[in-house]
């Protein structure tokens, strides 16, 4: 075969292989959601779960919370307890998805996709976490303070009523804390 073949080839197997490889990523971390789920996990056990299976769940899942307006979503495990989540969103299509109606200013500024970065920190342990939101970047601009909640009330909130933001919540399922560290999440199970 010449280099011209052989390199065809190679491009055709490419996405059958990033196919493959995400969808046994998106079983691998179900057989782990499962375990933890249906007690299979001993007390103070640690299940660990990797930045690749993490980004085949929230892609194949994406679509079920977010149906409309979000695109390409990343999360990035830096450690220290740090993530940052990372997509392509149109607010305004996202709001609508919502029911909500968008005035005719803030839909000129708003409208179209925008790369949209959030970092949070993950405070946990004893049953609980806490989700805090450190930074949030539309197209680069950082955006903090009081226009940081304005878009937590008015875009996170009616879309995810339950969402705990800044609140300690529980984990369930016998959970004690979780560890974000770089690349990977580890699960915690309570002794």
């Amino acid at each position: 075969m010449g280099m011209r073949v052989m390199r065809r080839l190679w491009f055709a197997l490419i996405p059958a292989l990033v196919l493959t490889a995400s969808r046994s990523d998106y079983l691998s971390i179900r057989q782990k959601f499962e375990a933890i789920e249906n007690s299979r996990v001993k007390p103070g056990s640690r299940v660990s779960i990797g930045v690749r299976e993490l980004n085949a769940y929230v892609a194949a899942e994406l679509p079920a919370v977010a149906p409309s307006g979000v695109r390409a979503p990343k999360v990035e495990l830096h450690g220290n307890n740090t993530a940052i989540g990372r997509a392509m969103i149109d607010f305004v299509k996202l709001r609508a998805a919502g029911g909500k109606s968008t005035s005719w200013l803030l839909r000129k500024l708003l409208e179209g996709e925008r790369e949209v970065a959030v970092t949070t920190e993950v405070r946990s342990g004893g049953g609980y976490a806490t989700v805090y939101v450190k930074r949030v970047e539309i197209d680069g601009i950082p955006i903090e303070g009081s226009a940081l909640d304005w878009m937590i009330r008015n875009y996170v909130v009616p879309r995810y009523p339950n969402a705990k933001i800044g609140q300690p919540f529980a984990l369930n399922y016998g959970m004690d804390r979780l560890e974000l560290k770089p690349g990977v999440v580890d699960v915690v199970m309570r002794r």
